[in-house]
């Protein structure tokens, strides 16, 4: 019998599909303010968001610097800035928080575990946007506890975040819980940071990260409910 009671699962990109709702949301923003999304556009936009919140992770930016910053960069690469980054946020925030789709396996996933585990998302989205996708989605009943790290006041990894979400969950044990998510950076190190064990989502076989080792790595989400057979 597993060890494990306590499951907490990222959301974009682990159960949601976030780069197929983020093309869709970006799209219908771009046209909005009146420029058509090319592919360079939509790829230059995928770059500049990644790594400002690998910058968030580090610590080395705050959450309101990057929501509105990755625009601006980007109106600038384009050579457009005249269109207003912060009213670009907005319509986004919004068009964003309507736009889900499961990522191959999440729905089975959540199903499999659901009654045999505390399940908790663990999320570093814009509390707005996550909450939208959520309740469209219809996923709050398979969970014990949604925490979105701008409630909490700490983002994923600090050990702040996971602090804030242990203390919620009555009788709560570091050795029963399991963190599984697709970023190293965010996910296992903040899984790490907080001692308990760690899951690494990766479907695309990314190289791993010497200073960031994860107990366990699956390539299909499937793989993770053996995973918590044998624990």
């Amino acid at each position: 019998m597993s060890k494990i009671k306590h499951v907490f699962l990222d959301l974009d990109d682990t159960l949601f599909d976030f780069h197929k709702s983020e093309a869709v949301a970006l799209s219908k923003t771009f046209r909005t303010l009146g420029v058509e999304p090319t592919d360079d556009i939509l790829r230059d936009y995928s770059e500049i968001n990644r790594s400002m919140w690998q910058m968030l992770e580090r610590g080395e930016a705050t959450r309101a610097d990057i929501l509105t910053r990755r625009f601006r960069i980007l109106f600038e690469k384009m050579g457009r800035s005249d269109i207003s980054h912060v009213e670009a946020q907005a319509i986004y925030e919004r068009t964003l928080s309507g736009e889900w789709c499961w990522y191959t396996g999440g729905e089975e996933l959540v199903k499999a575990l659901y009654g045999k585990y505390h399940l908790y998302i663990a999320s570093n989205g814009t509390a707005v946007v996550q909450d939208g996708r959520i309740s469209l989605s219809g996923i709050a009943k398979y969970f014990d506890g949604i925490f979105i790290s701008q409630r909490i006041g700490y983002d994923k990894p600090s050990r702040e975040f996971f602090e804030g979400c242990f203390a919620a969950i009555p009788n709560f044990s570091r050795d029963e819980a399991i963190i599984l998510g697709d970023s190293l950076g965010s996910d296992i190190l903040g899984g790490i940071n907080a001692g308990i064990t760690t899951c690494h989502f990766n479907p695309k076989g990314l190289p791993q990260r010497e200073d960031i080792r994860a107990d366990y790595e699956i390539s299909t989400l499937s793989e993770f409910v053996d995973i918590l057979r044998r624990i």
